[in-house]
């Protein structure tokens, strides 16, 4: 048997040609010529994106609802003149004009809203993460269904270009099949300190990490099979819920890792790897806007020349998916039925982490907060 080289040692790896990015369709969706009304509810900090994307956009917001009328109309004064301002959210169900509605409160708050929104034959964006109960949810899908609407989870990173392009590779064979996937975010989190957010014990693994959870599940699809996670307190913290999380991923014929550090002051860092049969993926930057991909085959590398950043595009996103399916009669890209996968992953990932103990994708099926 013969010995490998000092190269094969040392993990070197050949130089490759430069070769031209693949036309990959990753941009946000839009639809051809369905333009509603959209109805708002919820006027918290990130409408924002929310609103500034629909402009972009072209689509018109008819409506704000928030229980503090002022925040409506501050909102509507930046990014919707012509919205109607209400503070009941009943009346944006009750008017015929409207065909869309943008649903943002916390999780238990927007439940009972969502419901009636779907009795009340409104097509639905819910903002993410979409349930607190995997069973709630499957109610609330059932309904969309029964009514004839759609449902859709605002999961407004799939639409970050970096992500949508190496999910759209991926999509397209590509790399083959996809052996790993590891995500690993160093960035500063302490934000929260003082803000009704710190109050999520599992915040990281959950309010934030669903993005990551919900990207991982649009590039593996249902080959997840457990998770172990844990998550800890970084020194000098002055937030009250824990800023650093990680998790491992079994998955059939692979692995995957996520690592979250969200208590990194200087020096932030965002890097995605996806390894397949046939190629890798890589992302990395200073941060979630700025990011630049390549794709590695047998061909060479390729470095895609991306346009737009995930605020606000992805929540152009995430919308336009919702218009291109009601437009087309289809699921939406973001439909909340598959997002439940991507939920089911985040609750094994926090049952994990208060356990100590790896959990079965699919058994840990609610959040208690």
């Amino acid at each position: 048997m013969s010995e490998p080289d000092a190269n094969s040692y040392a993990l070197k790896s050949a130089a490759l040609t430069e070769v031209s990015a693949p036309n990959l369709p990753y941009l946000p969706p839009m639809p051809r010529a369905y333009r509603p009304r959209i109805g708002m509810i919820g006027a918290g900090g990130i409408i924002s994106a929310h609103l500034d994307a629909y402009r972009t956009a072209g689509w018109e917001v008819a409506a704000i609802c928030n229980r503090t009328r002022s925040k409506a109309e501050a909102k509507a004064a930046e990014f919707a003149p012509k919205a109607r301002i209400t503070d009941r959210w009943q009346e944006i169900l009750e008017d015929p004009g409207i065909d869309v509605v943008d649903i943002t409160p916390h999780p238990a708050d927007r439940l009972p809203i969502i419901e009636a929104a779907l009795k009340a034959g409104k097509h639905v964006l819910s903002q993410k993460p979409f349930v607190l109960d995997l069973d709630d949810g499957r109610r609330l899908v059932a309904l969309a269904h029964a009514n004839n609407v759609k449902l859709a989870v605002n999961q407004n990173g799939r639409w970050a270009p970096h992500l949508a392009w190496m999910r759209e590779a991926v999509g397209a064979g590509l790399i083959g099949d996809v052996i790993s996937t590891h995500i690993s975010i160093h960035w500063d989190h302490g934000w929260i300190a003082g803000t009704p957010f710190e109050q999520i014990e599992d915040l990281v693994l959950y309010d934030f990490g669903i993005h990551w959870f919900d990207f991982l599940r649009s590039v593996i699809g249902s080959r997840a099979k457990s998770v172990f996670a844990s998550a800890s307190y970084a020194s000098g913290q002055t937030a009250k819920a824990p800023l650093l999380a990680q998790c491992l991923v079994q998955m059939e014929g692979g692995q995957a890792s996520l690592v979250l550090d969200g208590a990194t002051l200087y020096g932030s860092r965002d890097t995605t790897y996806i390894a397949g049969t046939k190629g890798s993926l890589q992302s990395d930057g200073p941060d979630l806007g700025q990011q630049s991909v390549t794709l590695t085959t047998a061909a060479g590398i390729a470095r895609p020349h991306l346009q737009g950043t995930w605020f606000n595009d992805g929540f152009r996103g995430a919308m336009g998916a919702l218009l291109v399916a009601i437009e087309d009669g289809t699921e939406p890209a973001n439909g909340a039925e598959e997002n439940l996968d991507s939920l089911a992953l985040a609750f094994a990932a926090i049952q994990s982490r208060r356990t100590g103990q790896a959990v079965q994708v699919g058994t840990a099926t609610r959040l208690s907060l």
